[in-house]
Parts: C-alpha cells; sequence; structure tokens
C-alpha cells in the first residue's frame, strides 16, 4: 500500500473511530486504469496473488524471475531484499540466481575456539581436547578408507589423502563414492560464526533435553549429562517434562528429581506442593493465550503459564551454562551462546511468541537481543538431522527380508561403520558425530524428490512436507504444516477413561485431588507398559496400583477393587492377586487405536492433496514413532505408497536437528504460510462495487471501510529472508506512536475485515523519534516503511523512516489480544 494513512485517535472524532478499529486508507484510485495499486489490475503491486511462484516474465515484481533485481523503494509488494547481514547471491543451478538467506549471528564472523572433551566411554571430560577427538575421528576415516578401498597415504590425517584415489578401483566410481561417505562441503567449513556455541532446548510435552555443539566443530552434537533417576530400560538422555515448586511456588526441582521428589511426599503434604506434568498441551489448546495465561497443578492449585514455563527453561538454561563452563572455562556466558528452542510447526504465533517471552523471562536472553534465540519448528528440524544419517543409522520398515535368508550385500566396509557407532551409540557416550555433508539416503536422492516428516509427540502430531533443492542442499516447504493433538497422551487418556468406567469417573476425580502424589505414581506404572506394548505380544500386561490406591477406593466406596472389576463387566481386563491390573494385549490395542487411527488419517488426507503427490520418503520422528504399535500402523497403512523410515535414537531426532538448525538456520529456504495476514484498510468506495453499509464519507470523500487488504496468503510459498513492504504515514507531524491491527483468516478469498473467520490477531507498534523542530510545520510528508518477514519460523518486523533513513522501533505482538 504506497501512501497509506494512519489516523491519529488524538484528530477529529471520526478519525478517533478510524484508528480505534485499525483502519489505513489506501490512495489509490480503483477507477484508474492506470493505478497499479487497483487489484483489479494485472500489474497491481499489491496481488499476493502474482509473486511468488507464478513465473510471469511480465510482471516485474515477480521473484521468481531470475531477471527481476530488487524492487525499488517505495514499491508495496513483496520483496526480495538484498541487505547487510540478510542476504547473499549465489549462483544456481543452470546460472539461477539463489537468493541465501544469513539472517544476524549466522557463521560468518571469527571467534575464539573453545576446548570440549569427547565425552568418551574411556575417558573423562578433562582428559581430552578437539583437536584431539578431531584426530581420532579422522584416524578412524583413514582406517576405514583404507580397508575398503586398499591404497595407503602419505599422512594419517583424512585431509592428506588424495581425493582422485577414492574409488579408483575397478567397478568404483570416484565421484559417486565420495558423495556418500564423506562429502565435505568447503565453503561451509570455512565459515565461522560470531556466536561459540549452540544450545538447543528441546521441551517436550512428555520428556525434555538439551543439547549442544560449538561452533568451531559443528560435527559433534553433545547431550545433556546424565539425569539422576529415571525408569528401567529407558535411555535417560532426555528427562521428563515435570515441575515441582514449593507451596509457596518456589522452584524445587525438574525432571525425575522433581517427579520422584513429590512421589515420596506424605499424601496430605503433597496437596500443598505445586506439581506440573505434561503442561506443553496447554499452550496449544488455548485458543485465546495471553501473557495471564495460567496453568493448573495437579493439586487443583492455578499459576500464570509464563512463570511455570519460566521455571523450566531457566533449570536448563543453568545446567547448560555449568555444563558449557565446565569444558570451556573461557566461554562467556553473554552473547556467545545461540539458543534454540522446539515448538510444534502447527503452534500458532501467539504460542510461539509465548515461548519467546518465557525465554526472557528465564534469561536465556534479553528482549534486546532477540536473534539469539531462535525458534526451531520440530518437523523441520528432524528434516535437517535425517539429511545427515548414513543408511546403517535408519530403520527402513519397507524393506521385506530376502527369500534365501541371507542378510543383503553390503558394498560398504563395516568396520568404520561398527568403530564410529561404538562411539555414537555408547550408553556411556554423550557425543554424536555428524556428516559434514549429507548421508547416503540424501546422496541418492534427486533435485525435486519429495517426503514427508511425522513428528510424533507425546502431546501433538506434526506433518511436514519437504523438497530437496540441489546442488544447495537446502530444503523447500511444499504445504503449509498440519497435525493436531494425537500424541502418546491420547493413549494415557484412554486408558484414564477406562479407570473411569470400572471405578466411577466421580472416584477417580476425588483420588486425582485427594491423592495426586499416588495417581502420578500410577501413571508412571501405566508409560511403562504402554512402552512394552507390541502388535506381536500376546501376553498379558500386568499395571501395578499403588496401595493407597486400593485403600483409598475401599474407604470410598466400602468395597475392594476386585469386585469393581467384576461389576464393570470389563471382561478384558482382570484382577491380579499381587495388586495388579492384568490387562491382555487385545485391551492395550484397543488403548492406541482412537490415537492411532487419527495419525493414520491425518497422514492419508495429507497424501491426497495435489500438492503433496510422489512422496517418496515417510520418516516417523519422535517419542511416540518408539512405539511398535505406531510403526506397524503406519507401515501397514502406506508402505505400498512410499518408504516407511525411522531414525535410530527416533527420541532424539529433533533435539540433533535443533543443534544443526542453530548452527545453520538457512537450511530450509521456502517455507508456506500457515494463514492469510492483512490489515484493515479504506479504499475509495465504488458504487455497486461496494455495500452501502461500508460507506463512509469523510471530508466530502466516500470511502469504503473494513477492506481486508493481504500482506500473504495461507498456503502460500515465501523464501527466507523475502518481506512485505508497506509505507504509513502519521496523522499529525509531532505523532510519536502507530499501531496497526494485523488480522487473520484461513482462507485466501477474504474481502473484508468482518468476513466469518477472520479475527483481529496482532498488533504492529511503530516508535516514532520526535522530528528536530516541532514548532515548525512539517516539510512534505512522513513516510515510515515497515518490512515484514513471514519466510521465517517466526513472522518480525522492521521499519524505517524515509526521511532521516533511521530504524525505527517496532515491535509485533500477538498475546494483547
Amino acid at each position: 500500500m504506497v501512501g497509506s494513512q494512519v489516523f491519529d485517535k488524538t484528530a477529529t472524532p471520526a478519525c478517533s473511530d478510524l484508528q480505534v478499529r485499525g483502519f489505513l486508507i489506501s490512495s489509490h484510485d480503483p477507477n484508474d486504469p492506470n493505478d497499479l495499486n487497483d487489484p483489479n489490475n494485472p500489474n497491481n503491486l499489491n496481488d499476493p496473488n502474482d509473486l511468488n511462484g507464478v513465473n510471469d516474465p511480465n510482471d516485474p515484481n515477480d521473484p521468481s524471475d531470475p531477471n527481476d533485481l530488487p524492487m525499488l523503494e517505495g514499491e508495496a509488494a513483496m520483496a526480495m531484499l538484498l541487505e547487510p547481514g540478510m542476504q547473499s547471491l549465489q549462483m544456481g543451478a543452470n546460472s539461477e540466481r539463489c537468493l541465501t538467506p544469513s539472517p544476524p549471528g549466522s557463521p560468518g564472523t571469527p571467534h575464539d575456539s573453545c576446548s570440549i572433551a569427547p565425552l568418551t566411554p574411556s575417558q573423562s571430560p578433562d582428559q581430552q581436547s578437539i583437536s584431539c577427538r578431531r584426530q581420532q575421528r579422522e584416524t578412524l576415516k583413514v582406517t576405514w578408507a583404507r580397508k575398503v578401498f586398499g591404497w595407503v597415504t602419505r599422512g594419517d590425517t583424512w585431509d592428506e589423502v588424495p581425493w582422485t584415489k577414492i574409488g579408483s578401483r575397478e567397478g568404483q566410481n570416484p565421484s559417486l563414492t565420495a558423495a556418500l561417505v564423506f562429502q565435505r562441503s568447503e565453503a561451509r567449513s570455512q565459515q565461522t560464526a560470531s556466536f561459540a556455541v549452540v544450545v538447543a532446548i528441546d521441551f517436550g510435552t512428555t520428556s525434555s533435553g538439551y543439547a549442544f555443539s560449538f561452533s568451531s566443530d559443528p560435527e559433534a552434537i553433545h547431550m545433556m549429562r546424565k539425569w539422576e533417576g529415571g525408569d528401567p530400560g529407558v535411555a535417560n538422555q532426555k528427562t521428563p517434562t515435570s515441575l515441582l515448586l514449593t507451596p509457596e511456588g518456589v522452584f524445587h526441582s525438574f525432571g525425575y528429581t522433581a517427579r520422584d521428589y513429590y512421589h515420596d511426599l506424605d499424601p496430605e503434604e503433597a496437596r500443598d506442593w505445586l506439581y506440573f506434568e505434561k503442561f506443553k498441551m496447554k499452550i496449544h489448546s488455548t485458543s485465546d493465550l495471553t501473557m495471564q495465561t495460567e496453568l493448573e497443578a495437579v493439586n487443583g492449585k492455578k499459576m500464570q503459564a509464563l512463570e511455570v514455563f519460566a521455571h523450566a527453561l531457566r533449570f536448563f538454561k543453568q545446567h547448560a551454562v555449568q555444563e558449557l563452563k565446565d569444558q570451556c572455562p573461557s566461554l562467556p556466558e553473554r552473547d556467545a551462546i545461540r539458543w534454540v528452542i522446539t515448538v510444534p510447526a502447527i503452534w500458532k504465533q501467539p504460542a510461539k511468541q509465548f515461548m519467546r517471552e518465557a525465554a526472557y523471562k528465564a534469561g536465556l536472553v534479553s528482549p534486546e537481543n532477540p536473534e539469539q534465540l531462535l525458534i526451531a519448528l520440530e518437523p523441520e528440524a528432524a528434516s535437517i538431522y535425517c539429511r545427515k544419517l548414513r543408511l546403517h543409522q535408519l530403520i527402513d520398515l519397507s524393506c521385506k527380508p530376502p527369500a534365501n535368508g541371507l542378510a543383503p550385500d553390503h558394498s560398504i566396509d563395516s568396520s568404520f561403520r561398527q568403530a564410529r557407532e561404538q562411539l555414537r551409540r555408547s550408553r556411556h557416550s554423550r557425543t554424536f558425530l555428524v556428516e559434514s555433508g549429507v548421508g547416503e539416503l540424501w546422496s541418492e536422492m534427486q533435485a525435486g524428490d519429495r517426503y514427508i516428516v511425522a513428528d510424533c509427540g507425546g502431546g501433538t502430531v506434526d506433518l511436514t512436507v519437504h523438497q530437496i533443492e540441489k546442488p544447495q542442499g537446502t530444503l523447500k516447504e511444499l504445504y503449509k504444516a498440519s497435525g493436531g493433538p494425537y500424541g502418546a497422551v491420547g493413549v494415557d487418556l484412554a486408558f484414564e477413561k477406562l479407570l473411569c468406567h470400572i471405578f466411577g469417573e466421580d472416584f477417580i476425580a476425588t483420588f486425582k485431588a485427594k491423592r495426586p502424589a499416588a495417581w502420578v505414581d500410577l501413571t508412571i506404572a501405566f508409560e511403562a507398559r504402554k512402552r512394552a506394548a507390541a502388535p506381536s505380544r500376546a501376553s498379558p500386561l500386568n499395571i501395578s496400583l499403588p496401595f493407597s490406591f486400593i485403600d483409598f477406593y475401599r474407604k470410598h466406596r466400602g468395597q475392594n477393587v476386585e469386585t469393581a472389576l467384576k461389576k464393570s463387566n470389563v471382561n478384558f481386563v482382570k484382577w491380579s492377586s499381587q495388586g495388579m491390573l492384568r490387562m491382555s494385549s487385545e485391551a492395550m490395542s484397543e488403548l492406541f487405536q482412537p490415537t492411532i487411527s487419527q495419525i493414520i488419517k491425518h497422514i492419508d488426507d495429507l497424501l491426497k492433496k495435489p500438492e503433496v503427490q510422489g512422496i517418496k520418503f515417510l520418516f516417523l520422528v519422535g517419542g511416540f514413532a518408539e512405539s511398535a504399535m505406531l510403526q506397524r500402523a503406519v507401515q501397514a497403512a502406506f508402505g505400498h505408497t512410499c518408504r516407511v523410515i525411522i531414525p535410530q535414537d527416533v527420541g532424539l531426532t529433533i533435539l540433533k536437528g535443533a543443534v544443526l538448525f542453530g548452527l545453520d538456520p538457512t537450511i530450509v529456504r521456502v517455507r508456506r504460510s500457515p494463514l492469510t495476514y492483512g490489515v484493515g484498510v479504506l479504499n475509495k468506495f465504488v458504487e455497486g462495487k461496494h455495500p452501502r453499509e461500508k460507506l463512509l464519507v469523510k471530508e466530502g470523500k466516500n470511502w469504503c471501510t473494513d477492506i481486508f487488504e493481504k500482506f500473504v496468503s495461507v498456503d502460500q510459498s515465501v523464501a527466507l529472508g523475502e518481506v512485505v513492504q508497506r509505507s504509513y504515514c502519521p496523522a499529525r507531524p509531532g505523532q510519536r506512536k502507530t499501531i496497526i491491527n494485523i488480522y487473520c483468516c484461513a482462507t485466501d478469498d477474504v474481502v473484508y475485515i468482518t468476513d466469518p473467520g477472520v479475527r483481529k490477531c496482532g498488533t504492529i507498534s511503530l516508535e516514532l523519534e520526535a522530528l528536530g523542530d516541532t514548532g515548525s510545520p512539517a516539510r512534505g510528508r512522513r513516510e515510515i516503511r515497515a518490512s515484514m518477514q513471514f519466510g521465517d519460523t517466526e513472522i518480525k518486523v522492521t521499519a524505517m523512516d524515509i526521511r532521516t533513513s533511521k530504524t525505527v522501533r517496532a515491535t509485533i505482538d500477538f498475546l494483547s489480544n
């Protein structure tokens, strides 16, 4: 919108009403055929449907036109801006220009390196430096290369290996072998970063954890220290998302420590403590999320959700910083760490902003340095990590055993594979090595190949569709992220529903309120049996009932638990004399069925979309993807359509990918807008086109109110670094602040902000500096240009005063509605 005007609320009463309602005036004439702002003009600069992906050679604003230069100042349309620190221009295939954004803090500025221990089974963190671990890995590489290809190098390091020798034996393709083994991106390896370390926090519904990587050694991802406590048979590389506060609301503990301490409290004492678990789902399910949204503890007491999340993030910050200082005492805490927090891709902007505000409150970063914190989308992070995996690190559910019963012949010797995997997967090792390039599976993919990542977590299921872009190796989102609350928590709710059927809904509610610690104990017992459920299992599963449950039921109902089971007529659940519920395998399968059915249906609906045709792979990731029940169901439903693949250590895939995303946030080059965003404006009223009820007469001119002017349409492709620009003019020369309302909807055929489904979702605030001489009349119109980015994981806004070329403080808020 060129030359739009924001009415100031201090002006005339009519203008005051306009300001309150968030209207802006558009200066174009809809009856002028030469007016480039007319939405009916094919050359309209503001047409959101005539932009990315149109490939219109006659459209000067088409960013897909390789011959099109960045737009001139003042043009209010989608623009690809080459700004310092934001993008660099590179040459792609077929001499096409490709814009590779480089956000602030991305690799580019040298820094001092730190030493960190390898954390291998045989050595403590203080016994080895980065150089030692690198030497160890390089020696393994050379050993492997010698064994596979049968040649000897002049030195003992991989960098001294003559690459022309690789694959030179008969029948081997040198370039293919090099691609399959250790692809090296020299351009990226030479880059350094302005931050010393990336710390990623995977904040999950059921379990959470952190990992980190030094920018001087990006091939090594270090998991957090071993947690205290834990469950038998469960690797403690993540900890339950459980928070315990004292009766006064003071932080006590998090994770296993919080869960075990709460469990050991006296039942009467436990009623006063605040215990929160699986509270992340509240952020997804709350439609009117604000800074004042409250969470309910197990005992029924409430606390502001922002406080609860800040306590959890502060816990991770303290642990991560202490571990980093132990490894690198000289590491400064401020400005040296880039933090990454994972969220579901289906989360809306208010939820993402909420996590950022919680991080500010926890002290991870300062609001003055927002670029130091990245919000990573969970399925995107998983996709980024899967790019690095070797074939032996992937489980292909679509593979059938050979008819002769013999294992397939592998062309790559397993000696180096076993040595590297021993380091990677040792129970005592917390260091995971990733390829400097891409893994074997990605090397086999062609440009344009498509795949789905299904992130099946504790609370939600997130689906994203990506396409490979070569030769850059970047990713392009093909369809907006989708999913829903179909996580593993659904199985827990089904179990609770079964208990309500057997013992009575009122009793279960009373027991949870009166014996909250015992209820937590019961859920822990069920979680252990849930993990053991498998389609092939024929034997029953025993679930221990806490003694307090049995005793409380007898006092509350006047009968024992066994009698209740008999009266319930639930034939597939029996009572064991050892004090356990004995569930048949069919009963356990029934608990999984509703949640799994939802997941299957959602993936199936996605595969039927025209934009998602030709899918080659379906990657199953997330904690729930460890379930054999889910694996079997997904394979049965989609194994004939595409290859269903699960990474090893599937529960850590997102965490590792979040670290890689922090090291290179530009890897996902194109995303899809989840909603249509825009503002309300005033256009000149056109008789016969606009309804009479929208007519507003102002200073003798007829205006149409409530016009929805789009910034970006739902499911529109938006490249990273791509911006939408709008120019606004304050109503008075001395005006110091302008507030613009943002509207959104789930469709792209919206015309007015009063249309069904349109809602106000946020505000843009522009804080203006005072003019030099406030006493003199303004010299011409003051124009403020706002630039909004929709191609990142969060919507961002910047602004500039055109007259002075100074930056204007601009903020975007989705939590104040």
